[in-house]
C-alpha cells in the first residue's frame, strides 16, 4: 500500500512538473504522407534541455512509433531549447505518440492525416486567369466586436480617429462581405499578414510577427482564418497569404528568449539595411554592401533573422508547409524579397512546390528597372545564381503607368516609360506570373498620384485589367480613393466606408456611393467581367506598337480573340488611324467597346486627353 501511494505521489509530481514547464513545440503537429519527412521540432520550455538524457543512437536512430524515427536530439546555446531531428516514413499513420527517455515530463506529438488530395486539390494556385483583392483586415470590416481589444496584448489601441491605432476589422468582417467581393469580379484574396502581432503599437499592418503559430486573436484567430478560408473556397475564389521570412518583431518568442546568439544577424552596432537591391548583383559590387543589403536589419524594432542558421531555415521552411496544409491555403505573396537570403528562398520555394505542385509564390520587389527585378524572379539571365521565385509584384510596370499618366511624352518619358519596361520582358522566364498592380498598402492611391483625374484614373484601369500579368486591386480603389504615405503610410490604409455598424456611408451598396463612385466600380466590374471570359486577355499573346505622340496602342490576342487597346496619354485629343495597325486589325470589320458594350464598325476614332478605349475585335 505504502509503494502505490509513494507511486501515485510520483505520478502526480511528474504530471504537475511538466504542467508547470508550460512547452511548447513547433510545428505544433505534423502530417503522414508528407514530401517533406524529416521535420525539426524546436521544444521550447524553462530548462527543457534537461530532461533530454544523453542517448546515443545508431544510423536508424530511435523509433517513436511506427514509421516515426527520431535521429538525433541537437542542444543549443539556450538549455530553454532543444531540437529533435525525425523522419516520417510512408508507414507512418495518423496518431500521437511520446518520446522516450525524457526525464520527469510527458512529451506528446501528434500526426494529421493530409488534406483531401494530397496538395494538389487545394493549394491551387493563381494565374494570369486571376484577379486579386487586397485586403488590410484591420481596416476593411468589423464582423466581430468582442475581439476589437483582447485583454494581455500589448497594445489595446482602440480608436478609428487616428490612422495610428487599430479600428479593429477582422476576418469576419471580410467573411460577411465575400458576396460583394465576388460581384465585383475577384478571384483571389490577398490579406495583409494575419499572424499575431503582439507588440505595443501600429499593429494594424501585420508585418511584425511575434508568434508564428498563432493568427492574431484580434482579427479572429485560428477559427476564424479557417472559417474564412472555407467559405472563399466554397465560393470558388482562392487566398493568398502574406510571408515574412526576413524578419520578425523585438517581441517575438525566439528574440525574448533566443535559442542561440547566431538566430539573428549580429552586428558590432546597429546596421541597417541598405535597401539598395543593385547589391545583390552589382558586378562591381563590394561585398560589405551586399551583407548589409541582406543582413542589416530592416528597422531597430524588426531584427534580421539569419536563414543561414540551419535551425531558423526549418523553422522558417516548415512554418511555411505547415500553413498550407493546416489551412489550405493556395499560394504567397513575400514581404521584402531582395532583403532575403537567396539560396535560403531557392530551398524554400522548392520545398513548397515540391509538396504542392499548384501552390503560387510571388515576392514583393520595390526596386526600379525592370533587370533588377528580373533578378530576383525566374529569369533568362546568363548569372551565377538563380532565382526560382515564379513572379514578383511588378512595381516597373507601376511605375511605367504612373510615368504615362504625370509626365509628357518624350524618347524616354512619359508613356515611352511602360513601353520600354514591357519591352524588356524578355528577361523573365514568365512574365505573365508577375502582379500588376495602382496602389497597395506602402504606396499612395493611385488616385491622389494623378491628381485625381477621372480620365487618367479609368484609363489606368483598363490596362490593368488588359495587360499581361495578374491584375491587383486595392481595397477601395474600385471607388478612386484618395490617399498620400505622407506624413503617414496609414492614410493610405483608412477604413472601408460601412465596414463598421454606425457608419454613415456605406459603400458596399450602391445606394451609399457618389457618383463618381459608382461610375469607377462599374468600369472595374465590367473590365473583370469581361477579362474573366477572355480568353485573349488572360492566356493569349500580346502585341505592343511604338508610342507615337503620346498614343500608346497594344492588342492581347489569340485564335480565338482579338482585343485591341488604345491610350490617349497627351493633353490633346488624337486620332486612332486603324490602318497603322494592320498587322493586327487585318481581316477585322467590327469593334465592340467592352465597357458600354457598344458594337460598331472598325474605323479610324478619336481618343479625348488621357482617354482608353478596350475593344474587341470582330469579323
Amino acid at each position: 500500500m505504502k509503494r502505490l501511494i509513494i507511486a501515485v505521489i510520483f505520478f502526480v509530481c511528474i504530471i504537475q512538473l511538466a504542467a508547470a514547464q508550460n512547452v511548447n513545440v513547433y510545428p505544433m503537429h505534423w502530417w503522414t504522407g508528407m514530401k517533406w519527412n524529416k521535420v525539426q521540432l524546436m521544444v521550447h520550455g524553462e530548462k527543457i534541455a534537461d530532461h533530454f538524457p544523453m542517448i546515443k543512437m545508431g544510423p536508424e536512430g530511435v523509433k517513436l512509433a511506427t514509421g516515426v524515427r527520431m535521429l538525433k536530439i541537437n542542444r543549443v546555446e539556450n538549455p530553454n531549447y532543444i531540437f529533435l531531428d525525425m523522419v516520417i516514413d510512408a508507414s507512418a499513420k495518423p496518431g500521437k505518440f511520446s518520446f522516450p527517455f525524457l526525464k520527469d515530463i510527458k512529451l506528446e506529438y501528434e500526426l494529421k492525416p493530409r488534406r483531401k488530395g494530397n496538395g494538389t486539390a487545394f493549394a491551387q494556385g493563381v494565374t494570369s486567369k486571376d484577379f486579386i483583392y487586397l485586403i488590410l483586415p484591420d481596416r476593411f470590416s468589423n464582423g466581430d466586436p468582442t475581439n476589437d481589444q483582447v485583454p494581455g496584448m500589448r497594445d489595446q489601441s482602440l480608436n478609428r480617429d487616428t490612422v495610428f491605432n487599430r479600428h479593429g476589422g477582422d476576418l469576419k468582417g471580410i467573411q460577411n462581405h465575400l458576396d460583394y467581393i465576388q460581384n465585383l469580379g475577384v478571384t483571389t484574396l490577398w490579406l495583409n499578414p494575419v499572424l499575431e502581432n503582439d507588440r505595443p503599437e501600429r499593429t494594424e499592418h501585420g508585418y511584425a510577427f511575434t508568434d508564428h503559430y498563432k493568427i492574431d486573436r484580434r482579427l479572429g484567430g485560428e477559427k476564424a482564418y479557417q472559417e474564412l478560408i472555407d467559405a472563399t473556397h466554397a465560393k470558388g475564389l482562392k487566398m493568398i497569404q502574406d510571408a515574412v521570412y526576413n524578419h520578425v518583431d523585438a517581441n517575438h518568442i525566439t528574440i525574448l528568449d533566443m535559442p542561440m546568439k547566431d538566430w539573428v544577424h549580429n552586428w558590432p552596432a546597429y546596421t541597417n539595411t541598405t535597401y539598395k537591391d543593385q547589391a545583390a548583383f552589382d558586378p562591381y559590387g563590394s561585398a560589405i554592401d551586399k551583407k548589409k543589403l541582406v543582413d542589416g536589419w530592416f528597422t531597430k524594432q524588426m531584427p534580421d533573422l539569419n536563414q543561414n542558421n540551419p535551425y531558423v531555415a526549418n523553422y522558417l521552411i516548415q512554418h511555411a508547409l505547415w500553413t498550407v496544409e493546416e489551412f489550405g491555403i493556395d499560394g504567397w505573396r513575400i514581404d521584402t524579397y531582395a532583403y532575403n537570403d537567396i539560396d535560403f528562398m531557392n530551398r524554400c520555394n522548392k520545398a513548397l512546390t515540391t509538396d504542392y505542385p499548384k501552390i503560387t509564390l510571388f515576392g514583393e520587389t520595390w526596386f526600379h528597372g525592370v533587370p533588377n527585378q528580373a533578378y530576383f524572379v525566374q529569369n533568362n539571365l546568363d548569372i551565377k545564381v538563380k532565382s526560382n521565385l515564379q513572379g514578383a509584384t511588378d512595381f516597373q510596370t507601376l511605375w511605367g503607368i504612373q510615368e504615362a499618366m504625370t509626365h509628357d511624352f518624350g524618347w524616354t518619358d512619359g508613356v515611352n516609360k511602360l513601353y520600354t519596361n514591357l519591352a524588356t520582358d524578355f528577361l523573365y522566364k514568365d512574365p505573365t506570373r508577375n502582379v500588376l498592380f495602382l496602389d497597395n498598402h506602402d504606396v499612395s492611391r493611385f488616385y491622389s498620384v494623378i491628381g485625381e483625374n477621372i480620365d487618367k484614373y479609368k484609363s489606368s484601369l483598363s490596362w490593368l485589367f488588359t495587360c499581361r500579368g495578374i491584375p491587383q486591386l486595392y481595397y477601395t480603389s474600385e471607388f478612386a480613393t484618395t490617399g498620400n504615405t505622407w506624413p503617414s503610410d496609414g492614410y493610405v490604409r483608412l477604413d472601408f466606408p460601412g465596414g463598421w455598424p454606425g457608419d454613415k456611408v456605406n459603400k458596399f451598396e450602391s445606394a451609399g456611393r457618389t457618383e463618381k463612385d459608382n461610375a469607377i466600380y462599374e468600369h472595374v466590374k465590367a473590365l473583370a467581367s469581361f477579362r474573366k471570359n477572355s480568353s485573349a486577355l488572360t492566356t493569349g499573346k500580346m502585341m505592343q506598337y511604338v508610342p507615337v505622340d503620346g498614343v500608346y496602342v497594344y492588342f492581347r490576342y489569340d485564335a480565338a480573340q482579338t482585343v485591341m487597346i488604345a491610350m490617349n496619354t497627351s493633353k490633346t485629343e488624337k486620332t486612332i488611324s486603324i490602318k497603322d495597325y494592320s498587322e493586327r486589325t487585318a481581316g477585322f470589320s467590327n469593334a465592340t467597346n467592352i465597357v458600354d458594350k457598344q458594337k460598331t464598325a472598325l474605323k479610324d476614332f478619336s481618343l479625348g486627353s488621357y482617354q482608353a478605349v478596350v475593344l474587341e475585335l470582330t469579323k
